[in-house]
């Protein structure tokens, strides 16, 4: 069942859980994504960043809506962290039901006046839109693009960004960052921060950086109001840790041979995802 972000999040914002946004860059990755959300009754949605629609082209959207039509969970293609109003239509063009305009960077008459622009065109097409407030961190080269410094979203800046620009959620920053985290590198979630936007914005919420916190913090952060929170780095690692493992016998070569137990180590991951993000049989809500 395809489905827009909007209509998607508005069931799990008034049943407390939060919906896996599941970073999909290959069929292999799609397929055992959409295995691990039927056989958990979990609905997903299927988040492509501009860096991995450029290498998996428009054709692979194409693949994603057919599995979305088949699929007995309610589905939704993403656009994660689009950059520009360019890469936005080109996403709405390709089939995408959302999408994300990150202008985070900018100052908040800036952010508001891009976000704005964005809502009136997907709007007109009933494509939803999440737009962010604050700065979400980076880990390393392999992650994707954040801040060198967390920029935590303002509570009042929040309620005046939502009010002006009509976006259908908002992703905010309370601590998280892109990527697998360093053993040095400790995150803390500030959860009563996220307390406070929740009281004062009445749209879903988003966490990005989801990958590598604290399960007790990721955990409690959806009691608290997160509707929707990004997985990126923590499926690819299980993916790629075990393809590197299977490949260490030189003589394999075909698909049926290499990738299984790549995804099954991947839907372990995401079986655990959505557990702790309570979206375990949640489809029947829809």
């Amino acid at each position: 069942m395809l489905m827009n972000m909007k209509d998607l999040l508005a069931v799990a914002n008034t049943n407390y859980f939060a919906v896996p946004a599941f970073n999909t860059s290959s069929n292999m990755i799609l397929r055992g994504i959409m295995e691990a959300c039927e056989e958990k009754q979990s609905p997903v949605i299927i988040a492509i960043h501009p860096d991995e629609l450029s290498f998996v082209r428009d054709s692979f959207v194409k693949a994603v809506i057919e599995e979305a039509h088949k699929a007995t969970v309610p589905v939704c293609i993403h656009l994660d962290h689009g950059s520009t109003i360019d890469q936005v239509m080109e996403a709405i063009q390709s089939g995408f039901t959302s999408v994300m305009i990150d202008a985070s960077t900018h100052s908040l008459e800036d952010n508001i006046v891009i976000c704005r622009k964005v809502a009136e065109l997907a709007h007109a097409v009933n494509v939803s839109v999440e737009g962010e407030l604050g700065t979400i961190g980076t880990t390393g080269p392999e992650a994707e693009a954040g801040a060198e410094k967390i920029i935590y979203t303002n509570p009042t800046d929040a309620v005046a960004f939502v009010q002006a620009t009509s976006v259908d959620a908002l992703a905010i920053a309370i601590g998280t960052s892109h990527g697998i985290y360093p053993k040095d590198m400790k995150p803390e979630l500030e959860l009563e921060l996220l307390k406070v936007i929740k009281s004062k914005v009445n749209i879903p919420l988003v966490l990005h950086g989801g990958s590598a916190n604290k399960d007790s913090e990721i955990a409690q952060s959806v009691k608290l109001g997160i509707n929707k929170i990004n997985i990126s780095s923590d499926i690819k690692d299980a993916f790629y840790k075990k393809c590197r493992e299977v490949l260490a016998n030189p003589v394999l070569r075909e698909p049926n041979s290499i990738y299984p137990p790549c995804i099954a180590a991947m839907k372990e991951v995401a079986y655990q995802k959505i557990a702790l993000f309570n979206a375990e049989d949640k489809a029947k809500l829809y």
